[in-house]
């Protein structure tokens, strides 16, 4: 899928975190929409409806793990939105709680944005195929 053509949802309570994040993603030519805390993601992820979302744990109001259990709960209809976490929190529970809520990927913090880029490149391209990475070898 081309760039310009996926919306992705970053959700990041940390302002500056989020600036480079946006920043970082924009300049790939994809359409950003932010969210500063998990209950703002939640209402923009039903009212925007992201291709793709990029979200943090420890996040004020509702965190990474409530937002990620909506949106599996509550799909846009038959579309599959690749959730990234990228979070501090990398205790292995933390790691294998995401997996768990059915996350397709996971970053800890400090990391480089090249990572988190080729994290949603790799999603991207799974969006045409309508195929969550788990379903890649069916």
């Amino acid at each position: 899928m081309k760039p310009q053509s996926l919306k992705i949802l970053v959700a990041e309570d940390e302002p500056d975190v989020l600036n480079v994040m946006c920043k970082a993603v924009a300049r790939e030519g994809y359409n950003v929409v932010t969210a500063a805390d998990g209950e703002e993601a939640w209402q923009k992820i039903q009212s925007e409806i992201p291709d793709m979302i990029l979200l943090d744990i420890n996040m004020p109001v509702k965190n990474g793990f409530e937002v990620l259990k909506l949106v599996r709960e509550n799909p846009s209809g038959d579309k599959w939105q690749p959730v990234i976490i990228v979070s501090a929190r990398s205790e292995l529970n933390d790691i294998r709680n995401s997996y768990n809520l059915e996350a397709d990927h996971y970053i800890a913090k400090p990391c480089q944005m090249d990572d988190v880029l080729k994290a949603i490149r790799l999603m991207a391209a799974l969006i045409p195929q309508h195929k969550k990475p788990s379903e890649m070898h069916e």
